[in-house]
């Protein structure tokens, strides 16, 4: 079964808006992990708009399914993973100004950048992740780099999906068959929901994991957490 991470970035979007610690960050961490999650994502940015980078320090320690943090690998980013050392690491070359990630990496101009940062993470035992799009040849070169993993950035199939499914997903679905090939672990995320999850988890081969934030806290505010957590992790369940 692809595993389940959630991004509860946008937990921490609302307790910004307002001050002080409702709600609660390191709550929800707790909870998604007791509602069945298999693991917390947070991608915090240097100006620490939603996930700051001490919710990242102390969040660790009261989790123990799998921890990823994601985002640009600047030194205080580089930093902050070294000293928290999450199991995984997932490198995404957004902007600081982005109001969410939209590209993946460039592998092959950013080959030497990628290997020296991922040589470091992966020295510190930490498995890394690239955000990557479906282009061949970037794949391909992302073997270089030394990454563990590639997660396909999937904001064109769910862009997609309700149009025409079967083309949505065929980009994909090469992908995953080229990073197979090459010894690139699998995963995913941007804008996967319940309405275009299963079919996407059901078609990828070698899908390890997907990363949800935005569509599973936005569920949530209608269906409540639990449920909407448990929601999810049936999308992902094989037939």
């Amino acid at each position: 079964m692809t595993r389940l991470s959630i991004n509860i970035n946008k937990i921490a979007t609302l307790r910004n808006a307002r001050g002080g610690n409702i709600p609660n960050v390191l709550q929800a961490a707790i909870d998604c992990e007791r509602f069945g999650a298999q693991g917390i994502t947070v991608h915090p940015r240097p100006d620490e708009r939603h996930i700051r980078y001490q919710d990242a320090r102390d969040i660790k320690p009261v989790i123990s399914v799998e921890f990823n943090i994601e985002g640009n690998p600047v030194k205080k980013f580089i930093d902050l993973v070294l000293e928290v050392k999450p199991a995984q690491v997932t490198l995404v070359p957004d902007a600081p100004d982005a109001i969410t990630s939209n590209a993946g990496w460039d592998t092959v101009k950013n080959e030497s950048f990628l290997k020296e940062v991922i040589t470091e993470f992966k020295n510190n035992g930490i498995r890394t992740s690239i955000f990557i799009e479906t282009d061949e040849d970037m794949i391909k070169n992302a073997v270089k780099t030394g990454t563990d993993r590639i997660e396909l950035y999937t904001e064109s199939y769910a862009k997609n999906y309700l149009i025409n499914k079967e083309t949505a997903i065929k980009p994909f679905i090469e992908a995953a068959k080229i990073a197979n090939e090459v010894g690139l672990g699998i995963n995913a995320g941007h804008d996967l929901d319940l309405n275009n999850l299963k079919y996407f988890a059901q078609n990828i081969p070698g899908l390890l994991e997907v990363s949800i934030g935005h569509a599973l806290i936005s569920d949530a505010l209608y269906l409540g957490l639990e449920n909407t957590v448990q929601m999810y992790l049936r999308q992902l369940k094989k037939d």
